[in-house]
This record gives C-alpha cells, sequence and structure tokens, in this order.
C-alpha cells in the first residue's frame, strides 16, 4: 500500500529560513575568503564550507522533520552523520576551487556539478537513514529535475560567494540560494514513493509533537553557530575597516611628508640662480671697495644688485609655496617681452662664460598677459638655464634663440631653442614628470614647476628636437582670457 505523508507548513518554513540565513552566512565568509591571505584565507574557506555545508543539511534534516508519515518512522544516526559529512565536504570542495584566483568559467561549471551532486548524494543519503514499515522508491523523472535544482542551486552559490559585496546584494542573494535550495529538497521529496509493509495507521499525534521539538532543537542549535559564525565575519570586517583607516591615515602622511620634500627641492632649484648672483655681486662689491681709491658708484649699484637678488629669492619662496599650497596668485598684466629681457640680461653672465650666443626676436607690440610676473619669470629662468646647461659642453657652435609672436585667437606664443644635447630618446614628454632629471645633479623640478606655472596661467609648455641638433621649448599664453587659480 502507498504511504502519503504530509508537510507541516510552519517546519516548512522553518527549513527555508535556515536556508535562506545559513546562505547569507556562507555568503558573508565567501567574501572574506577573497579578500584574506594565507592562513586565514584557508580559515575562513573551512568557515564558509562548514556553514554552506552544515546550513544545507540542517535544512534538509528539519524538512525531513516536517514530512509527517501516517507510519512510525526513525533515522539511522551513522547515515545523518555520513550525510553530513558528504554536505561539509561537497561544499569545501567546491568553494575551494572558485575561491582559486585563477578560477575561469569552467571551474565554476565543474565545481558546481561536484558540489550539487554532493548535495544530491547529501539528501539520498538522508533519505537512506530513515527507517520504518514501508519501502522508498523514486521516480525518476523528479530525481533528475533534482538533481538539475542542486546544480543549478550550487552555480548560483559559488558564483554569488565571491562576487556579491553590499548587504543587500547579500540578503537578495541568501533568499535567492535558500529558496533554490529548498525547491532541491522538495523536489527531491516528491520523486520518493514510500511503500507500506503492512496497514497504516493514521495516529500520529505523539510522534508529531517529538518531529517538531526536534526540529526546533536542530534548528536552534543551527542558528546559535550561524550567529557565532556572523559574529566573528563582522569582527574581521570591523578589524578590516580600521586597519583600512590606519592606512590611509599612513598615505596621508606619506603624501604630506612627499609634498614638503617636492616644495623643498623646488625652493632649492628655485632659489639657487638668485642666490648665486647675490654672491657674485656682493663679491664685486667688496672687490671695488677694496681698491686702493674705493669705487663707491660701482659698489653702490653692486649692493642694490644684491638687494634686487634677495627680494627675487623671496618673492620665488613665497610664489612657490603659493603654487604648491594652491593659494591665490598675485595677477597683473605682464610684458612678456620684458620679463625674457630680465632673464636674458640675468643669465648673462652664464651665457658669456660658456661661449653660448644669445639671439631675440621678439615680436613688436606684443599684447600683455594677465598673470603673476615672478611665476613667468621662473618659467623663463628655467627654460633659459636649461638650454645653457645643454650647451655648456657640446662642441660646435652654442646658440640661444628666445622667438615671441602672436599666435591666433587671441593668444602668444615663446620658443626657447638651442643647439645643446637635445631631448632624451623617447621621452620628450617624461622630463616634464616631477623629479625626472636627464642631469647629473639636477633635481628633476624645474621643467615640472614650469609646465603647472603655465597651465595655471591656462597655457600649454611642450618640448620639440631642433634639426640637425638641441631641443626647441614652447609656451602658450592667451592674452584675451584671465587666468586661473593655481
Amino acid at each position: 500500500m502507498i504511504a502519503t505523508g504530509t508537510h507541516d507548513p510552519y517546519l516548512v518554513a522553518l527549513s527555508i529560513l535556515v536556508a535562506s540565513l545559513a546562505s547569507y552566512t556562507a555568503l558573508d565568509l565567501g567574501g572574506r575568503v577573497g579578500t584574506a591571505r594565507g592562513l586565514a584565507r584557508r580559515v575562513w574557506l573551512v568557515a564558509a564550507a562548514i556553514t554552506m555545508g552544515g546550513g544545507i543539511w540542517s535544512m534538509h534534516f528539519v524538512a525531513m522533520l516536517a514530512f509527517k508519515m501516517p507510519i512510525p518512522m526513525s533515522y539511522d544516526i551513522g547515515l545523518t552523520i555520513l550525510s553530513l559529512v558528504v554536505a561539509i565536504f561537497a561544499t569545501s570542495g567546491g568553494f575551494y576551487v572558485v575561491s582559486r584566483q585563477s578560477a575561469s568559467p569552467l571551474h565554476l561549471v565543474l565545481s558546481s556539478i561536484f558540489m550539487g551532486l554532493g548535495i544530491v548524494a547529501m539528501h539520498y543519503t538522508g533519505m537512506a537513514a530513515m527507517r520504518g514499515q514501508a519501502e522508498i522508491s523514486y521516480d525518476r523523472l523528479f530525481v533528475a529535475l533534482s538533481v538539475v535544482i542542486a546544480i543549478g542551486a550550487s552555480t548560483a552559490a559559488l558564483w554569488l560567494a565571491f562576487r556579491t559585496t553590499g548587504a543587500w546584494q547579500h540578503l537578495v542573494a541568501a533568499v535567492v540560494m535558500g529558496l533554490a535550495i529548498s525547491g532541491m529538497h522538495y523536489t527531491a521529496m516528491r520523486a520518493a514513493i514510500f511503500t507500506a509493509h503492512g496497514p497504516v495507521h493514521e495516529a500520529q499525534g505523539n510522534a508529531g509533537l517529538d518531529q517538531t521539538n526536534l526540529a526546533l532543537v536542530v534548528t536552534g542549535i543551527t542558528f546559535v553557530i550561524l550567529a557565532f559564525a556572523l559574529i566573528a565575519s563582522l569582527s574581521e570586517q570591523k578589524r578590516v575597516e580600521e586597519a583600512l583607516r590606519q592606512a590611509r591615515a599612513d598615505l596621508a602622511h606619506v603624501n604630506r611628508v612627499t609634498t614638503m620634500g617636492a616644495l623643498t627641492a623646488s625652493l632649492a632649484h628655485e632659489v639657487n640662480q638668485p642666490i648665486a648672483a647675490a654672491v657674485a655681486n656682493a663679491q664685486a662689491c667688496l672687490n671695488w671697495l677694496a681698491g686702493d681709491t674705493p669705487n663707491l658708484e660701482a659698489a653702490r649699484a653692486s649692493a642694490m644688485n644684491i638687494v634686487e637678488d634677495g627680494t627675487r629669492a623671496a618673492e620665488i619662496i613665497s610664489r612657490t609655496r603659493l603654487l604648491f599650497e594652491r593659494g591665490t596668485p598675485q595677477r597683473e598684466l605682464v610684458d612678456v617681452n620684458e620679463v625674457i629681457r630680465e632673464m636674458v640680461l640675468l643669465l648673462s653672465s652664464e651665457t658669456t662664460r660658456h661661449f653660448i650666443s644669445v639671439r631675440t626676436e621678439l615680436a613688436a607690440y606684443l599684447p600683455q598677459v594677465m598673470g603673476d610676473r615672478v611665476q613667468l619669470q621662473q618659467v623663463m629662468m628655467n627654460l633659459i638655464t636649461n638650454s645653457i646647461d645643454a650647451m655648456k659642453d657640446v662642441d660646435g657652435a652654442r646658440e640661444l634663440a628666445i622667438k615671441s609672436q602672436r599666435a591666433d585667437n587671441g593668444q602668444l606664443t615663446v620658443c626657447v631653442s638651442d643647439t645643446g644635447v637635445g631631448l632624451p630618446l623617447q621621452q620628450a614628454d617624461q622630463i616634464f614628470y616631477a623629479f625626472f632629471t636627464t642631469k647629473l645633479h639636477g633635481t628633476g623640478m624645474g621643467l615640472s614647476i614650469s609646465r603647472s606655472i603655465v597651465e595655471s596661467h591656462n597655457g600649454r609648455l611642450w618640448a620639440s628636437d631642433n634639426s640637425p641638433r638641441g631641443a626647441s621649448f614652447h609656451v602658450i599664453l592667451p592674452t584675451t582670457v584671465e587666468a586661473r587659480g593655481v
């Protein structure tokens, strides 16, 4: 005689809740696996596998207890424990393969099949543990359907476990997985056919009560274990967040130190020229005063030059600090040709010492630029100084050419050309990177600062090779649009 069982709707709902909570916990632990390394990674992997496998088994066992038969039923302890081991083993294998960094879609498919078949084996091992006056046979169609659902649920579990990040994603994924796992179980139960050995007795009051109590005990133990797992996961999350905050604080500190280093290097580079000029003027002043008949006028002129050099150094420090602090520069109408003449005069001793001829082609009636005079002086000083450095050791003609002219769209251009060693091969743009230098004793800050200054004036600075030798630096500046702040 065919014995037909019924399901306790409350225990069915409880089994689905167990499956969903276990799925949520496994997803959360799976996220820890993705970020951990070494022993910690293995510990979280084992925890996730035990949680998922144990949760699936617990759901299965509660769902089995929800199934009420009109004949007495019991469970073999050995096979019941074996079904738990099978569930954990199958889940562990699937989680291990997919958690690897080299895992591919093929690995996901193979792991899902392995895990799905393991869950099926767990279920039917648990069914084999049933003891009663009835034989169990199976409808092959529903068995096959349960296998398909198990593999599909395993695929979803493994794919989501290492790809969901947010709490809401975990929650939605856990509900989907819980329903899928429960669907597999109840589909497999639909495949079971119970044939009683004798007359079927309807009285099942006490047995039903015992099953309900056992289901509640199993559920309670499962919830406690899952709660401990979630607490451990949350503690790890807080620890990681604290470590991340500390790392950000350390990074901010390093950034401040790096910025201070860049500021120091840039100041040393920029102030070097006016300080050197001040020293030279001071030496000249002493020479004028040391003669038998001191030349007071020449000494006075040298002293005035010292004052100008010191003032220029102080202004460079002030403007460079504004450049790094993104302060508001002092904007005024600047005659670019006048700036060029000042820098050529300032560096005339250097060009003379290295036998460099200077040729200027400055366009007449060049429109003025709204900008910071000292910063534009820095740019021209850097470009001319770089050209001098590039030519001072070369053989042959050494010529520095500086040209200014109008450009289209209310702009002007300045070109500083030399016959030096030229640009480094395939590194024409890298010379503008901070700390990149081709000089033996260079700081690598001059061109970087120059480009920043030009761009702060809404302009552009770039370099190109000369033929047959040397390099050209091109500056383009607007004359009709006020420059933005640095």
